[in-house]
């Protein structure tokens, strides 16, 4: 048992973190309240760890000092740093923030024990309360505030026994979640962030009692990060540890994965490195050079070629006869997450690298094009190529659903313009980009975050965008065009749950507004003008239809002829949006 909290421990802490979490990944993603399909969170925590062993191993932002490899504190601020930047999800930003209150708590510690990492907890929970605008008990707030009230009470310098009381603390804390939360009660579930949160805690104190195995491999590890020769021919140096993703058993989990580490990871040359094609010499503004080792059999690599060959050119493939296999190409930046997650789909990736090819391009704030004051720009999240159209169209920076916060302030950094809203578009989402906003304008540039719940309000604030106007009325101007549309959606039950319309199964269509059921059946047509005619029957004059892409084609007609005859005084407007998991998007205003 450790006696004081060391480097080595918060490395066998975050990994031993992370390895908890994927176990339990689709666990945390089912105890989702709700029956419609956006019960991400185990994914978002993954993700969220995921970033913070990048930024462990030196893969991240961070520069990698002596004293940061040796001290806790440095290794947590470290840890901190990677789980803040590839947050993802509200419980991501907690999580990460409850992190950055550890760290802040022991920059001036000296030596860690049982008192420190106390004190440590109770400005985690303290943390992790001010992120939220408005906190709510039964959530994991409760579960990090019981772990930090546990901690203080027995008032003990013993560094193992406040960790388990802590963690103990914070197992009955999420106990207590569905008596504090109606919403838990009614769906027969615990909190799906507090469960991951008390994972985090049982490995923090399994990181404090290691084996001899275990300890002497944390040994190596630390050396390795702080650059031991020999390190990394096993292919577990630099980010590989990230990528056992076989236990990923969600693929968007995996895609996103796979972009996260992209963006992290430092262009360090591989072994036997293709020659990067000369800076001007046919290479596109945003291409980028992604290199990578390879573990997969044989069969798979003729696919991979195939794969990558449609994604961009100077493609090598090489093998070295044992099952290793060299992989180099060049992509634009909107590939290099697909060019990795056709290694993961193939193999084993690691040693990653992503150079970009363009001289000074980096991806972030510090972009050798700077934000030029006057421009106006707005950042988008949302899928679906209908829906990714329309947003460009009007000008908007498009980002895919469920970002971290490194992509969200990659997009404002992509608008190079000094004042930027950001539209989030789903309550999941919020607090990523107002973590993202206040990481921008940190390096310059005025950031707002006009709070839309669906594309519906997205559309309807950019139809009002004038940048004519001081910024800061253009913003209030969007955000009450979003207020005064009513959003719904239609979508199919993932789980049998009671709603306010009554109970559904898993399979029927739910017809959603403003994120509560009120419609359920089994016909896509008539659900969808069952929910028409509720959300117009409240009054409005114009209807915004976005299609997804698994909706029949006639759906439009249908929905079409039903509002000229039930409703003859609203305009309706219809689009095929392509988006993924909802079937239809209306927006009533």
């Amino acid at each position: 048992m450790l006696e004081t909290l060391d480097a080595a421990a918060v490395r066998r802490w975050c990994g031993g973190g992370l390895e908890a979490l994927r176990a339990h990944q689709h666990e945390i993603d089912e105890l989702n309240v709700y029956p419609v399909p956006d019960g991400d969170t185990g994914t978002n925590l993954v993700l969220t760890l995921t970033s913070a062993q990048l930024e462990l191993e030196g893969a991240g932002e961070m520069p990698a000092t002596s004293a940061t490899e040796r001290e806790p504190s440095g290794a947590l601020r470290r840890m901190a740093r990677g789980a803040l930047l590839g947050a993802r999800g509200n419980s991501g930003v907690i999580v990460s923030q409850i992190l950055r209150g550890m760290a802040e708590s022991l920059a001036t510690s000296v030596a860690v024990r049982g008192g420190e990492l106390a004190r440590a907890l109770r400005s985690a929970s303290e943390a992790a309360y001010a992120a939220v605008a408005r906190p709510v008990e039964g959530t994991v707030l409760s579960v990090v505030a019981a772990a930090a009230e546990g901690a203080g009470r027995i008032k003990s310098d013993d560094l193992v026994a406040v960790a388990g009381t802590a963690a103990a603390a914070a197992s009955e804390a999420l106990a207590r979640t569905p008596q504090q939360l109606p919403v838990l009660a009614r769906a027969g579930v615990v909190d799906a962030g507090g469960r991951g949160l008390c994972l985090l805690l049982d490995a923090l104190v399994a990181a404090l009692t290691p084996t001899d195995g275990a300890a002497a491999d944390a040994d190596a590890d630390g050396a390795c990060a702080a650059g031991t020769p020999g390190a990394g021919d096993d292919g577990m140096a630099g980010v590989s540890a990230a990528w056992h993703t076989e236990a990923v058993d969600d693929g968007r989990a995996v895609a996103a994965l796979a972009t996260e580490a992209a963006l992290a990871t430092e262009a360090a040359p591989a072994p036997d490195a293709a020659p990067a094609q000369a800076p001007g010499d046919g290479v596109a503004p945003d291409e980028y050079e992604v290199q990578y080792l390879l573990d997969a059999p044989d069969a798979a690599v003729g696919a991979l070629r195939r794969e990558l060959d449609a994604m961009g050119d100077s493609l090598v493939v090489v093998g070295s006869g044992d099952g290793i296999w060299n992989v180099h190409v060049h992509v634009p930046a909107e590939r290099i997450g697909p060019a990795l997650e056709a290694g993961v789909a193939a193999g084993r990736p690691h040693r990653i690298t992503v150079t970009p090819l363009t001289p000074g391009r980096t991806h972030g704030l510090a972009a050798a094009e700077r934000p030029i004051p006057r421009r106006r720009g707005a950042v988008v999240v949302a899928a679906g190529d209908g829906l990714t159209a329309l947003f460009e169209a009007e000008g908007a920076t498009v980002v895919d659903r469920n970002p971290s916060i490194r992509e969200m302030i990659g997009a404002i950094a992509a608008t190079r313009a000094g004042c930027v809203v950001l539209l989030p578009n789903d309550a999941n989402t919020h607090a990523v980009a107002i973590a993202a906003a206040r990481e921008a304008e940190g390096s310059g540039v005025r950031v707002s975050v006009v709070p839309t719940r669906s594309p519906v309000q997205a559309l309807a604030a950019l139809a009002v965008r004038d940048t004519g106007r001081p910024f800061s009325d253009d913003v209030i101007a969007m955000a009450e065009a979003a207020g005064a549309c009513r959003y719904g959606e239609v979508c199919t039950a993932q789980r049998d749950s009671l709603t306010v319309a009554g109970p559904c199964r898993a399979g029927d269509l739910l017809g959603l507004v403003v994120g509560e059921v009120h419609v359920i059946g089994a016909d896509l047509a008539e659900v969808s003008r069952r929910l028409l005619d509720r959300m117009l029957g409240g009054g409005g004059e114009l209807a915004t239809l976005v299609l997804g892409a698994d909706a029949p084609i006639a759906l439009e007609a249908t929905l079409r002829d039903h509002v000229t005859q039930a409703w003859p005084f609203a305009e309706l407007q219809c689009y095929a949006g392509g988006q993924p998991r909802y079937h239809l998007l209306v927006g009533v205003e």
